[in-house]
């Protein structure tokens, strides 16, 4: 098996089970008076469960096997994992997992500030007189879409202000 068709595999499981989250178990909780309107809570995870399924069948039924033993150099080499930034990756996943935990207590805004600049700072941007005013700005503006635009309440600062 190939890496495409493995990554592809876990991204096939990944998407059926969001999938059937999104298909039965929003479906069974949703309001009365949901049921009647034409955009539903859960349309958008149904349309990119179907479509992540979608693609991740043309991947595992597309990449076929290897012809040569010879591995192209645009190709990952899953043998020699050592020559890729991993830590780049593992630090951006861990960034990510403390996003996802400070985001209720610090906030929206010093949240995804602060991730924002974390992101750029691992991936290499060490120009903080341009890094900072691009995040801050940045979650401001997503801040301000989604609250006054979408009408979706996301709570701007600490808990205890």
């Amino acid at each position: 098996m190939t890496l495409d068709r493995a990554v592809a595999g876990i991204f096939l499981l990944v998407c059926l089970i969001y999938g059937y989250t999104a298909f039965v178990t929003m479906q069974a909780h949703l309001l009365p008076f949901e049921l009647n309107m034409t955009f539903l809570p859960n349309t958008m995870p149904k349309w990119l469960s179907v479509l992540g399924v979608i693609v991740a069948l043309v991947v595992i039924i597309q990449s076929g096997p290897e012809e040569d033993a010879e591995i192209d150099a645009s190709e990952i080499d899953y043998r020699n994992l050592r020559q890729y930034k991993l830590g780049q990756a593992l630090l951006l996943i861990g960034l990510m997992v403390a996003y996802a935990l400070l985001l209720h207590p610090i906030g929206f805004l010093l949240a995804t500030s602060l991730f924002l600049a974390g992101g750029g700072f691992i991936l290499g941007e060490h120009n903080y007189r341009l890094l900072l005013p691009i995040s801050i700005s940045t979650a401001f503006l997503i801040w301000y879409l989604v609250q006054e635009v979408l009408g979706i309440f996301l709570r701007p600062w600490p808990w205890f202000i």
